[in-house]
């Protein structure tokens, strides 16, 4: 029986296995899969499958193009500039443009969320003015100006995740270390998916007394380190893992789901009557909800079957905010300078379903003992379920939160920077970064406006990044990207 690869995300259908999450058992072949199969990776259906050896033949058919623009009525054919723009700007220009846009979209996540709770920067929205207007046609053709914009993009994002940490902090508390159930209690259920503390805090109000259980589901986890969100005793835990599973958790769970951010898929139908939307997110004939008001959530959450006593196999723990790290920084100087702890290790960012997302947990399962992995961001749960342990006290895996709590990690790697008297690219400390969307863009060009060195990024390379934009990162911050665990590891720790 042949095997079948998803154009969109490089997921193949072994018919030798079948797809077991999704009740097809081994031996099912392609054809026979149901006609609403989904790729259990990235959704899409069975049209968007071919045969293993026919999908390797259209890679190698791909035409790569350099750039494409239609955003003026001067474009090539009223369809797109590939080559060179019509107005004169080059691929490179256009490349430069467009990751200012994605720059400025992952600050403006950040920066919805801090206005939620009151909190607001003129400086901050100054620049998105002026960055959003420096893409527009023929105002700016200088790829050496757009590249300076990137990285005041970077600035402007640091200074977006400040103000959101003040806001989370001084609204919830400074986190602390807090274990994360994972399983279910008996009662009703709402999982919650998305980065609005506000709309956990709001739904943890309005659930209090009515037998139903809040779950975090993906970005929501690190509200469980936060004292004011914590103190609620149905806060009870965490569903699933990234963001990309949540059609195989948001199935297998009868809850109500509420949806408050980015990251949320179209649903599929065993639970599309029973998931809502707030603040940002919608979905099509999904029922939205304005403001903080959640009564249909709880109403639904009230109508389905409740949930068994069936804890999990892991206990998760998140919630290690910047006060937590270097209350501990003598002892973690301590250990260094004995030779105890030999490196520091960023791993984190941004999951995705493509098959070479596995190298991150590779990585971490390969480390030597004596280097301690700090994470953030869905790249965590990856491997964030590892039992890595600690050294003498100081534990191994550090989860700092989500990608609105990358300002931890910088606050944290300045911190050691001053506890050693050494520059931030003289550290025992490698980033080992995953992309997938914009508010990682926004990240990374906040690491390169701090001048970080030697970043190894993956699974693939940015697709905004040509080979002209590649060398220069190369040239200027020697930006890696990954290979092997193994390969890197070695070129690390040397």
């Amino acid at each position: 029986m042949r095997k079948y690869k998803c154009l969109v995300c490089d997921y193949i259908y072994d018919p030798l296995i079948g797809d077991p999450d999704s009740g097809i058992g081994p031996g099912t072949a392609f054809g026979n899969l149901p006609d609403d199969w989904l790729c259990p990776l990235c959704g899409v259906g069975k049209d968007q499958f071919v045969p293993l050896d026919e999908a390797q033949e259209k890679e190698e058919e791909k035409e790569t193009v350099d750039m494409f623009c239609y955003q003026c009525s001067q474009t090539l054919g009223g369809t797109g500039c590939t080559v060179r723009g019509v107005c004169g700007k080059n691929a490179t220009v256009a490349r430069l443009q467009d990751n200012l846009l994605f720059a400025i979209k992952g600050i403006s996540a950040y920066l919805y969320h801090a206005r939620e709770l009151g909190y607001t920067d003129s400086e901050i929205d100054a620049f998105l003015e002026k960055g959003f207007y420096t893409t527009l046609t023929n105002v700016n053709f200088e790829a050496t100006d757009l590249i300076k914009l990137a990285l005041e993009a970077g600035e402007m994002n640091i200074k977006t995740m400040q103000l959101l940490k003040k806001a989370h902090i001084e609204t919830y508390g400074e986190p602390v270390p807090t274990e994360v159930p994972t399983g279910t209690k008996k009662g009703h259920g709402i999982v919650v998916t998305g980065h609005s503390l506000k709309a956990i805090e709001e739904l943890l109000k309005q659930t209090e007394g009515k037998g139903i259980n809040v779950y975090t589901h993906s970005e929501s986890m690190p509200a469980h380190g936060y004292p004011e969100l914590h103190k609620y005793p149905h806060f009870a835990g965490q569903l699933g893992k990234a963001w990309f599973d949540q059609r195989t958790t948001f199935s297998k769970y009868p809850v109500a789901i509420l949806a408050s951010s980015n990251c949320v898929l179209l649903p599929k139908d065993e639970y599309k009557d029973r998931i809502f939307t707030s603040g940002v997110a919608q979905l099509p004939d999904v029922p939205h909800i304005d403001g903080y008001d959640f009564t249909p959530v709880i109403e639904k959450a009230l109508s389905l079957p409740e949930l068994p006593e069936e804890p999990g196999k892991t206990v998760l723990t998140t919630g290690f905010g910047a006060s937590t790290i270097l209350s501990l920084k003598d002892k973690i100087k301590e250990l260094v300078e004995a030779g105890k702890i030999k490196r520091f290790f960023l791993v984190g960012g941004c999951d995705s379903p493509l098959p070479m997302a596995r190298y991150y947990t590779e990585f971490v399962q390969k480390l030597p003992e004596d280097t301690v992995v700090l994470t953030l961001a869905c790249g965590k749960y990856r491997f964030n379920d590892l039992e890595l342990g600690d050294i003498e006290g100081i534990p191994r895996m550090i989860d700092l939160g989500q990608c609105n709590d990358a300002i931890v990690g910088i606050d944290i790697v300045a911190a050691l920077s001053e506890l050693f008297g050494l520059e931030i690219n003289e550290l025992p400390l490698t980033f080992v970064l995953s992309w997938m969307e914009q508010k990682a863009a926004a990240i990374l060009w906040s690491l390169l406006y701090l001048n970080i060195k030697g970043m190894y990024i993956g699974p693939i390379l940015p697709g905004w990044a040509n080979e002209d934009i590649l060398n220069y990162l190369v040239s200027n911050y020697d930006l890696r990207p990954i290979s092997t665990p193994d390969k890197d590891i070695k070129e690390i720790m040397g």
